[in-house]
């Protein structure tokens, strides 16, 4: 079969061929439809996602589209190295399939569900969200945020605030479902933050680093109750891996920082969220950017620059 091939952290990967891969126990053979290129896929083909074994060579990719030798289209994730869906074919575990509702296409599927599954995640099964309580994205104009606003909205959120360093992504994310916008680039920043997000029952947080240390500080700081629970929840970090945070932020606010990824929830809660989004994604109906791209142009898309909010979806 053809596949993407890294055989160098340093290099993209190739289209090439290799061999078929041989199901093991309990497993079956997925023919893939789709598979999107996005951020936990660049970091593992790279070797600097935290689950990395740092083994080569390996197929990329994280999760996909595919259908069965039994004709059922389904979606799967949690793809160990060295195996992966940018390939003809992928040996996936039985019991990790999710059946696809109709409704979505493939590629809008594969675009989706990865940043979708980080949102629904957090603010399902980390922060517990509940119908009517108050939301703030952080990073919200990137994929992942964008469809943490449109959940959140869907989940019941009675206020959904987005902030991100796009000013004109923002728009974007306004006609999604915010109620309110923050540029985090603006020089008051803190001010509207403090302004429009001071009383929010969950974040999810998409940045880290500089932005989340002036966020918390800006939030905490302008709570009417500092008593009532603040659900803080990391989910990325692409302003920085590291904060530095004020002991006196945690004795003076009532707030709970957790984070949502690979390790904090358990395999079998992972499978049963994913087929919990896929059955609600055709009322949601994400709007999402996509550029579909052939597998055996692998190493042009893995360098291709797209706009905020887009994602690239090889397809064979």
């Amino acid at each position: 079969m053809h596949a993407a091939l890294v055989t160098s952290f340093d290099r993209p990967p190739r289209w090439t061929e290799v061999p078929d891969p041989e199901p093991g126990p309990g497993e079956v053979l997925v023919h893939v439809l789709a598979a999107g290129l996005h951020p936990r896929v660049r970091s593992g083909a790279a070797g600097t996602h935290y689950t990395s074994d740092g083994v080569l060579p390996l197929v990329p990719g994280f999760d996909g589209v595919g259908r069965t030798e039994d004709g059922r289209r389904v979606f799967f994730a949690g793809l160990e190295a060295p195996r992966g869906s940018m390939a003809d074919l992928v040996a996936v575990p039985a019991d990790d399939l999710v059946d696809l509702p109709e409704g979505l296409d493939d590629v809008t599927v594969a675009a989706v569900m990865n940043p979708a599954m980080s949102a629904w995640l957090a603010l399902r099964h980390r922060a517990g969200l509940r119908p009517g309580e108050a939301v703030l994205v952080l990073g919200a104009t990137g994929n992942a945020g964008r469809l943490a606003v449109q959940l959140a909205r869907h989940l019941g959120a009675g206020r959904v605030v987005g902030a991100g360093r796009d000013p004109a992504s923002l728009a974007v994310v306004r006609r999604l479902g915010a109620d309110a916008v923050v540029p985090l680039t603006a020089d008051d920043a803190a001010e509207r933050l403090a302004r429009e997000a001071a009383d929010v029952d969950v974040v999810v947080d998409y940045v880290w680093g500089a932005p989340t240390e002036g966020a918390l500080a800006a939030v905490t700081g302008a709570r009417s109750d500092p008593a009532h629970l603040l659900r803080w929840v990391h989910v990325g970090a692409t302003a920085g891996p590291t904060i530095t945070l004020p002991a006196a932020t945690l004795r003076k606010t009532n707030v709970q920082v957790s984070g949502s990824g690979q390790g904090s929830v358990s395999p079998v809660a992972m499978v049963s969220a994913l087929r919990e989004l896929a059955a609600a994604l055709p009322q949601v109906r994400p709007q999402v950017d996509v550029v579909t791209t052939p597998l055996r142009e692998v190493e042009a898309a893995w360098g291709a620059t797209t706009a905020s909010g887009t994602r690239i979806v090889l397809v064979p």
